[in-house]
């Protein structure tokens, strides 16, 4: 069975129902709380001692920063397809964000006044339990002994300045672009068994957008992933890793023609071509808009919450 742990600006919950238990732990950092395993136990079968309703709680990221934040390029066929890219010739493809991103579950996402193409990617965060040092071999089998367990988020990009530049680490790294939680869900080995099982949903202003699961749409599982990324990265308790994002963004491929005609045009006039054309794209986010996330089994075995951002223009 799951364990769900919540933060708040005075420290640690465990949730069972609709009833938050304290955990009682020093622990300042995800990283230190993923430690204390005791505490969290302990708030998972103790009493009623100082229990609050999880409505009367402002929730913060569960993730705490600094941390390292690593995810991964193009990992679903139906984003594969929407983005004009062949989902069988992908590999496992990594970029950084800051986690000065990072912000909490009901915050404002806020978009830079230079910023014009504001985009959304609802994402699996997959969060270190341990530390995992360059060269570590992850299998199925002792996932869970690096792996603490995973957390929604929204991989918030600016499409102007990511597509010109190449550039993901800009334009997916402003404050509040990495949307983090509500609910840090510790997974048993057998439940990590069921990851494929997971539901990706994503809503703005009540309309779905993005609707995808793991299982028939990832192109490389976590395990594949982590074959390549422990090559090079380690990570460390409280790292978090984002695992890419069903089709339904509001940036999509031009039609072949278009593209190939585009080959043919200097590349400054192509790119204020194809940004007229976005500019008129009404998916794109607004100033107002609601961002509502949601990632769950179908049963709802697993369940990492509901996810709620307003977007608001500086």
């Amino acid at each position: 069975m799951t364990t769900t742990v919540l933060r708040t600006d005075s420290g640690w919950w465990v949730q069972r129902g609709d009833t938050a238990y304290p955990i009682r732990t020093p622990a300042e950092t995800t990283g230190e709380l993923l430690a204390d395993r005791a505490a969290i136990d302990g708030a998972a079968t103790g009493g009623e001692s100082d229990a609050t309703p999880v409505e009367d709680l402002t929730l913060l990221s569960p993730v705490t920063v600094p941390c390292r934040v690593v995810a991964q390029m193009v990992n679903y066929r139906s984003h594969a397809t929407d983005s004009g890219i062949n989902p069988d010739r992908v590999s496992a493809t990594f970029f950084r964000k800051t986690s000065g991103s990072i912000t909490g579950p009901f915050d404002d996402i806020v978009k830079p006044a230079h910023v014009q193409l504001l985009d959304y990617e609802v994402e699996i965060g997959m969060v270190a339990g341990a530390t995992i040092e360059v060269g570590t071999t992850i299998t199925a089998d002792n996932l869970s002994e690096y792996f603490a367990g995973v957390v929604i988020t929204n991989d918030v990009s600016a499409r102007d300045l990511q597509l010109p530049k190449t550039q993901f680490y800009e334009s997916k790294s402003y404050p509040t672009f990495t949307p983090a939680g509500p609910r840090l869900v510790l997974l048993t080995h057998e439940e990590w068994r069921r990851f494929d099982q997971l539901r990706l949903q994503l809503w703005v202003n009540g309309e779905r957008r993005q609707n995808g699961r793991v299982g028939g749409d990832m192109i490389i599982d976590p395990v594949s992933a982590l074959d390549v990324l422990t090559g090079f990265q380690r990570l460390d308790a409280g790292d978090l890793l984002l695992t890419g994002t069903p089709g339904g963004t509001a940036l999509s491929a031009p039609p072949k023609p278009i593209e190939i005609i585009g080959a043919l045009i200097p590349p400054h006039i192509k790119w204020k071509t194809f940004f007229r054309r976005q500019a008129s794209n009404p998916k794109y986010l607004n100033d107002g808009d609601v961002v509502e996330v949601r990632i769950a089994t179908d049963d709802g075995a697993i369940d990492l919450g509901r996810q709620r951002c307003r977007v608001r223009f500086s």
